[in-house]
């Protein structure tokens, strides 16, 4: 009550934003492999997957076919996510992140539902995330891969 009240001039001065600061779900398209952990875990059940199996050539002559999951839908109802993060947390392979974009209101709530093509375009707003501490010791999954490189072979070929 002693200070003097700040009016922002939100539409022509766009706000400071904290780093790292959370506004909607972006999703990078290439990492999603359908495994449907994101939409299993949401509480609200805002997150619409739909997918097909398609037929992989083999790899190698000889080799069988494999089948993998093909994305055809992915879309999320910010109407009903609570932006609790979960989905983020629990994809396995990277799929999800936090942006910072804030400015999408809508006039419907019916068009609150994003698409995969709209999550994609807020993933280039992502902000990179911040250096690894140089005094941190090495992950164990790097350290015994690298122990396992630098074993010599039995037989040793020279």
């Amino acid at each position: 009550m002693t200070r003097r009240a700040v009016t922002r001039q939100y539409p022509e001065t766009l706000p400071e934003l904290a780093p790292r600061s959370r506004g909607v779900i972006a999703l990078f398209e290439e990492n999603c492999t359908v495994c449907m952990l994101c939409a299993r875990e949401c509480p609200d059940w805002c997150i619409y997957i739909d997918s097909h199996k398609e037929t992989v050539p083999p790899a190698a002559p000889g080799g069988r076919e494999r089948s993998r999951n093909v994305l055809d839908r992915f879309a999320i109802d910010f109407a009903l996510c609570m932006y609790c993060g979960i989905c983020v947390e629990v994809c396995p392979f990277d799929a999800l992140f936090w942006s910072p974009e804030f400015e999408y209101a809508e006039t419907d709530i019916r068009e609150l539902t994003h698409e995969r093509d709209r999550l994609r375009e807020w993933m280039w707003t992502v902000p990179e995330p911040p250096p690894l501490d140089p005094a941190a010791e090495e992950p164990k999954e790097v350290a015994a891969a690298r122990r396992t490189a630098e074993r010599p072979t039995p037989g040793g070929a020279a």
